[in-house]
């Protein structure tokens, strides 16, 4: 039991590298990082925010495991769970944008992203589309 947990988590947090990867690589623009740092501080932010990502979704994964007391959500209860995993991935990007833009200042926007009362559409977007991305290869592979 313990081994069929710890390899479904495995999936979600190698899946989770990749397409948060991909996402935050492609949404590297709409942040001010590449005109205010060097190729090397870039990189670091960059696998930073990933790692960041890793570990969200895989917190995401086991919240909702816990919640639903089944670790084989995605493919048993992938929407209902799912719809909770993204509210939760929502709410915690709503608030770390926020302190980290305008109360920390550890990083800004650039004027090509888009908000949506103050928190760019990117990361918002992120926390909707790849943990439902996720869902989806999960259920093809299983």
């Amino acid at each position: 039991m313990f081994c069929d947990v710890f390899k479904r988590l495995l999936h979600w947090a190698l899946l989770a590298l990749v397409l948060h990867g991909l996402w935050e690589v492609a949404q590297l623009p709409l942040y001010t990082l590449r005109e205010d740092a060097g190729g090397r501080r870039v990189l670091f932010y960059l696998l930073h925010c990933i790692a960041g990502d890793i570990m969200i979704a895989t917190a995401l994964f086991i919240s909702v495991a816990a919640i639903f007391r089944d670790s084989s959500w995605p493919t048993h209860r992938p929407w209902r769970a799912g719809v909770i995993m993204v509210a939760m991935g929502l709410a915690y990007t709503i608030f770390s944008e926020w302190y980290n833009v305008y109360q920390l200042r550890a990083w800004s926007y650039a004027a090509s992203m888009s908000l949506v009362a103050g928190i760019g559409l990117a990361p918002l977007m992120q926390w909707i589309v790849v943990p439902v991305l996720m869902i989806i290869v999960i259920r093809r592979w299983c």
